[in-house]
């Protein structure tokens, strides 16, 4: 299922309303949206859209197609998207829409590569997508339909390190989806579904008081108990209290109670595997058999759970011809395993990654904070003496003569101890600046010339001012390469840093030798 959105014609980036329209629809009622979609795809506005919507219609449609439980068809016109929202996200010096849009663009994608069970390149569009959030968006900016975005990536990567048995991945995602389902509620089933997916790695790991504090917290989210998630959690609990020691039959009576109210074969046979479990490790083959056999015939996703149990059996009965059939089963799922490890591996290393370049932006940020902070205190302090020195003159003007002499003495300490401290920051902030400035070039940071200048006016505050007084027709391009200059910059890394080639750093270089007058550009700037 699909639809077209024309050919896209360049232009500015203002959305056209009717996208707009349709997108917001998505967030509640994305059955709805899709119908809208398949008019406004069929309508002439469709065929004559600017290169802006039309990227921004496939990158609604792949998210119609998926929310609406489609396949993804427009695998090639979304790639082309994705590439534009890229371009767009580094020339728009971050604007907060585009790095949003950039952000859904590489998170459908990924949901693209997972429905073709390519879980690596999946992983890494849905960790990307994170990186492009957090690199942009400060914690307290990840609000509303950015939350619930955060929330929806962090699921799906929840599911998949869940279906690779990385728990502790698992557990950080979900955990990170219930911290921005609580800035922006999602519904009580969501958020029922994720504590019982971190209730299930607890169990996995055999870690059980925090699995039943996930699977009770589920149980109290959800709406009502009749409902298939509601049963798996109950049916989850069970497992556990038996896995406690906490009764054979009454795991098995609760279980079978449950499977009384299974409503397709899909839960009949999640019942029939935990039932024909606990009849397997109590040694009652024919009753284990009697559950479990049918799930090895009709539930492949299941088969490979429950084959080690099938096949004990046989053993144990000496039919060596089911027992042959239930091995042959394995030796293929062992043949796979160097695969799945391999696979587990490449994915916890770009967990690993994602995780440390996550504690470099908040470290960036931190440090960045401390600045402001100092100099908002210096600023304060200005201030404030500001202030004392207004009251001291008033008052010296009552006083006698000598008075005022010794008050004007204590102000002038004061002030040059003042001149001291400002002195001594600008000092520190020249002193750090070649390590911040390298910290910041080394980084993945889009913006890194931004904040380069940056450091640079907190280290030099008058050095910019100065040299546009000197040299009123420099451009922009010719002061940042003269600063870059005198951060000793050699003009491969001028020109990584403004995007340009090598070549053309050397024109400028010479352009502004030539407008200065002068041999040396670090000479700019005294």
């Amino acid at each position: 299922m699909a639809a077209s959105c024309g050919n896209p014609v360049e232009t500015a980036h203002a959305p056209s309303p009717s996208l707009l329209a349709i997108d917001s629809l998505m967030w509640h009622h994305p059955d709805s949206a899709l119908a809208v979609m398949m008019e406004f795809a069929a309508s002439p506005e469709a065929n004559h859209l600017e290169e802006f919507d039309g990227h921004y219609c496939q990158l609604l449609i792949a998210e119609l197609l998926f929310k609406n439980n489609y396949g993804q068809t427009n695998r090639t016109a979304l790639t082309a998207a994705m590439s534009y929202f890229d371009s767009l996200t580094l020339a728009s010096n971050q604007d907060e829409d585009i790095v949003f849009l950039n952000a859904r663009v590489h998170y459908i994608n990924g949901a693209g590569y997972y429905e073709h069970d390519s879980l690596t390149e999946a992983c890494t569009e849905y960790l990307h997508t994170l990186q492009i959030m957090e690199n942009r968006f400060s914690e307290n900016e990840l609000v509303g339909r950015k939350a619930s975005f955060m929330s929806l990536t962090y699921n799906r990567l929840m599911d998949l390190f869940s279906r690779q048995f990385m728990q502790e991945p698992a557990i950080y995602c979900g955990k990170q989806s219930l911290h921005y389902n609580e800035i922006e509620p999602a519904t009580a089933t969501n958020r029922g579904g994720v504590l019982y997916f971190i209730g299930k790695q607890y169990h996995k790991l055999k870690e059980n008081d925090s699995a039943v504090y996930y699977y009770k917290a589920a149980l109290e989210a959800l709406p009502d108990s009749n409902n298939g998630y509601y049963r798996d959690i109950v049916t989850a609990l069970v497992l556990l209290d038996y896995d406690m020691g906490y009764g054979t039959q009454n795991a098995l009576d609760s279980l079978k109670s449950i499977l009384e109210h299974a409503v397709d074969e899909n839960e009949c046979m999640s019942r029939y595997t935990a039932i024909g479990a606990i009849y397997q490790m109590e040694g009652q083959y024919d009753s284990a058999k009697f559950y479990l056999e049918p799930v090895f015939e009709r539930d492949p996703g299941r088969a490979a759970a429950i084959v080690p149990y099938l096949h004990d059996i046989a053993l144990n009965e000496g039919d060596s011809l089911k027992a042959n059939l239930y091995a042959q089963f394995l030796a293929k799922k062992a043949a796979n395993a160097g695969e799945n490890q391999a696979r587990v591996s490449k994915l916890n290393e770009l967990f690993q990654s994602y995780l440390l370049e996550k504690q470099e932006v908040v470290a960036l940020r931190e440090r960045e904070k401390a600045k402001r902070i100092t100099l908002v205190i210096l600023l304060a302090l200005a201030v404030i003496m500001t202030i004392v020195t207004i009251v001291i003159r008033n008052r010296q003007r009552k006083r006698m003569a000598v008075q005022e002499e010794a008050a004007q003495r204590r102000l002038s300490e004061t002030e040059r101890k003042l001149k001291n401290q400002i002195g001594e920051a600008v000092q520190q902030a020249q002193t750090m600046l070649p390590q911040r400035v390298n910290d910041i070039y080394h980084s993945k940071v889009s913006n890194r010339m931004e904040r380069i200048m940056a450091e640079f006016e907190v280290a030099y505050p008058h050095a910019l001012e100065q040299l546009t007084a000197i040299y009123p027709d420099l451009t922009q391009v010719e002061q940042q390469i003269a600063v870059l200059n005198f951060l000793r910059f050699r003009s491969k890394e001028e020109a990584n840093l403004l995007g340009l080639t090598e070549s053309t750093v050397f024109k400028y270089r010479s352009n502004l030798k030539k407008k200065a007058g002068i041999d040396s550009i670090s000479a700019l700037i005294a």
